[in-house]
């Protein structure tokens, strides 16, 4: 029996695999929406570096199909840019990587275990997922070198708490090549409620001074640094909303519904704006940035928001 889950995500692009800078290359899963993320991988002398997995075992292990079609090295190295499941449930796919992460993932990855936001997708196949944490931590920045020579630069940073506690980035000077994680969704609603709005906006002015020329999102077409104009705009817009919604004494589900998104109304997954209204209402309340917030009333108002109905999920 065919689902509406199934007749959708029949109508999605098949992803694809753009070779970004010579030997770097870029895994995109459109739409981009919920559970849609974007990995990639840099072809070394002798191994594979890989960034991030994806959301269920059929999409990772369509993922890795798609990587070893260009090359049959080894994948000695996984760097996962936060914790959240689209770019890490399929960890445990890659058996042979040393799997690479900020100190506070590879904690969120064991402390949220496998189920973190799943009641917003209940149509999703999972697979047989397992738990792989990342067992490579640093606190602020790690240097890797792949490449065909072995010596191209790849540099992680910790970014947060942004969009979440635990973001990084991998970037190549050398390229002017930036793997952003979800610091940055393309055509998308981005999503804050597990890390930060003041922190995100912090993170785009720090990207900025980056120079990049290329930038794979983790949501959404590859693209270039004008995106960060049409994210730096929502964050303020959700700021702004949240100042005047709390003051007034709404909750963050009344504020969303009484909000008229403006120019921001075509981007998927705006039910979006009531997580991201919980944490900016944290940040009103002058609790410390990154506060472990309960999900609970944030996915029950995210729900609300969409109707009553789960998320648009097609992964």
């Amino acid at each position: 029996m065919t689902t509406a889950h199934d007749h959708y995500a029949a109508q999605l692009p098949p992803p694809t695999l753009e070779e970004v800078s010579p030997g770097v290359y870029a895994y995109i899963q459109l739409d981009g929406s919920w559970g849609l993320n974007n990995a990639g991988f840099i072809k070394g002398k002798d191994a594979l570096t890989l960034i991030d997995t994806c959301f269920t075992e059929a999409r990772t292990r369509a993922y890795l199909e798609a990587v070893h079609g260009v090359s049959s090295l080894p994948i000695k190295t996984l760097v996962n840019t936060h914790h959240h499941g689209d770019h890490t449930h399929g960890n445990y796919l890659v058996p042979e990587a040393a799997i690479v992460g900020h100190d506070l993932c590879r904690q969120t990855v064991i402390d949220t275990g496998l189920q973190a936001l799943h009641p917003l997708f209940p149509n999703v196949e999972w697979g047989n997922l397992e738990l792989a944490p990342p067992f490579v931590t640093f606190n602020d920045r790690l240097t890797l070198y792949s490449g065909d020579s072995g010596d191209l630069k790849i540099e992680l940073v910790f970014m947060g708490p942004a969009h979440t506690t635990n973001d990084i980035i991998a970037w190549l000077p050398e390229r002017k090549l930036l793997f952003s994680g979800d610091l940055i969704f393309n055509q998308g609603t981005p999503f804050v409620a597990m890390g930060s709005v003041s922190g995100s906006l912090q993170a785009l002015k720090r990207l900025r001074e980056l120079g990049a020329e290329t930038i794979v999102p983790g949501h959404g077409p590859v693209c270039g640094p004008s995106v960060m104009d049409d994210i730096e705009a929502y964050l303020y817009f959700v700021q702004e909303t949240a100042r005047a919604a709390f003051d007034a004494g709404l909750t963050p589900l009344e504020a969303s519904r009484q909000t008229d998104l403006g120019r921001f109304a075509d981007w998927h997954d705006s039910e979006r704006l009531a997580g991201n209204l919980h944490r900016a209402y944290s940040e009103l309340r002058w609790e410390p940035l990154g506060t472990v917030l309960d999900l609970g009333p944030i996915v029950a108002d995210m729900v609300a928001l969409n109707g009553g109905q789960p998320v648009r999920c097609l992964a």
